[in-house]
């Protein structure tokens, strides 16, 4: 496994504050045999509020039911139902066939009612996951929801932290809102900070999808708690992408999570340089590492060296970073026009979206990609200044999001050499 690296600029200036771009880009090893995976053990945490009534509640089963076909006996598995009372509809066991079985005699019983006690329901999904997680197992809960928290913990922030403390335990989380009902920037929150991802269902058909999607991906990952380690003893570095990171000694930790067999590895960094004087250089080597080794070590280095004004301003630009950045900042601000959209702060919203496209027009030149993120932004700030229908601005965020998380429009895993 390689690791590619290459900036937006290779000059910096003797006076300091220059901020320069990173491009890491890498493929995780593919997993050749499904023999050779590391067991998982899976919560399923499903809504059954009132909301849920009918036909979604009924896709939902079934797609529990076809996700617990891919499962063998070194996996293990739970299911959880919650309203503002919370089931456990089958405890944390082996996936035999006869626990199949009798997990889909159970989930036949349930129908939807009350209230949503979103954080109760997954808490004690995760709780399923952890008794029984040994070292060698990927745990993750698997969270559905259709409609707002509305009793229990409801705080974004207290429900991010302890996805922030269930990750560090690694029990991870991933997130389902169906419809148009949902709190969007809840569920990417606890998914961002739990290690898993987000996923927007439009329509109850699509759930099987999603959800079988999500646990194909946690059985074919390769690497477990993969981190980017850049050595930057006197810069200050911080992912644009998404991404937690940590301080640890001269090294900034970036935490990619668990990565899935053959799937593309693309982080930004952004690296802000101290004074210094011309000719001195800034040498920095990225690293990918996990836990059991199998990334190899793969590093990449760049230098860069400070010089005057007028060559730093004369120095030309790396086109194929530019995009990327841009890419990012504009996922960035349409996720925060959502957010604003969503609060009704329309003007708020306009001025996010154009902030961004200002900044990238000031370095677009004639370069066509780049122009025509300005114009689209140009366009959006329009959009979003005004009242949009809850199903639309939770599309255009899912898909903000995943740009900016290098996920494909669906939200599912981007693989290729």
């Amino acid at each position: 496994m390689t690791l590619s690296a290459r900036t937006d600029r290779s000059l910096v200036r003797t006076t300091g504050g220059s901020i320069r771009y990173v491009l890491l880009e890498s493929v995780a090893p593919t997993l050749e045999r499904t023999t050779d995976r590391p067991p998982v053990h899976l919560s399923f945490v499903i809504d059954r509020s009132g909301s849920m009534a009918g036909r979604k509640i009924a896709l939902a089963k079934s797609a529990i039911q076809q996700a617990l076909a891919r499962l063998d006996d070194r996996d293990r598995f739970a299911v959880v139902a919650y309203d503002e009372v919370v089931d456990v509809v089958m405890e944390s066991t082996p996936a035999t066939a006869e626990a199949k079985a009798a997990a889909l005699g159970r989930l036949a019983g349930i129908d939807a009612r009350g209230s949503t006690d979103l954080a109760a329901g997954w808490l004690r999904g995760c709780e399923q996951v952890a008794v029984a997680l040994t070292d060698e197992a990927i745990g993750r809960c698997l969270l559905l929801t259709d409609g707002l928290a509305n009793h229990g913990i409801t705080d974004p922030e207290i429900l991010r932290r302890h996805a922030t403390e269930l990750r560090a335990r690694r029990v991870t989380t991933s997130t389902f809102g169906l419809g148009a009902d949902f709190d969007e920037i809840l569920l990417q929150g606890m998914a961002d900070s739990g290690g898993g991802h987000f996923y927007y269902i439009e329509s109850a058909p699509q759930i099987s999808d999603y959800i079988t999607s999500e646990v194909g991906e946690t059985l074919e990952v390769v690497a477990r708690d993969a981190v980017i380690a850049a050595h930057t003893p006197d810069l200050l570095v911080e992912p644009l992408s998404p991404l937690p990171f940590t301080r640890a000694g001269e090294a900034t930790l970036v935490q990619l999570g668990d990565l899935v067999s053959g799937q593309q590895v693309d982080v930004v960094l952004k690296l802000s340089f101290p004074p210094s004087d011309v000719g001195a250089g800034r040498d920095v080597t990225f690293r990918l590492a996990d836990r059991d080794g199998v990334l190899g070590g793969a590093s990449a280095n760049i230098e860069w060296r400070y010089a005057s004004h007028g060559e730093v301003d004369a120095q030309p630009r790396d086109r194929a970073v530019d995009l990327r950045v841009a890419s990012l900042y504009a996922a960035r601000a349409r996720e925060e026009a959502s957010r604003y959209n969503r609060e009704g702060r329309f003007d708020v919203a306009r001025r996010a979206l154009r902030g961004v496209a200002q900044r990238i027009d000031a370095y677009a030149g004639s370069d066509v990609a780049l122009r025509a993120i300005v114009d689209r932004l140009a366009e959006e700030q329009g959009e979003f200044a005004a009242p949009m229908a809850a199903s639309e601005r939770k599309m255009r965020y899912s898909a903000s999001a995943n740009i900016a998380r290098h996920r494909d429009i669906q939200g599912k895993a981007i693989k290729g050499q």
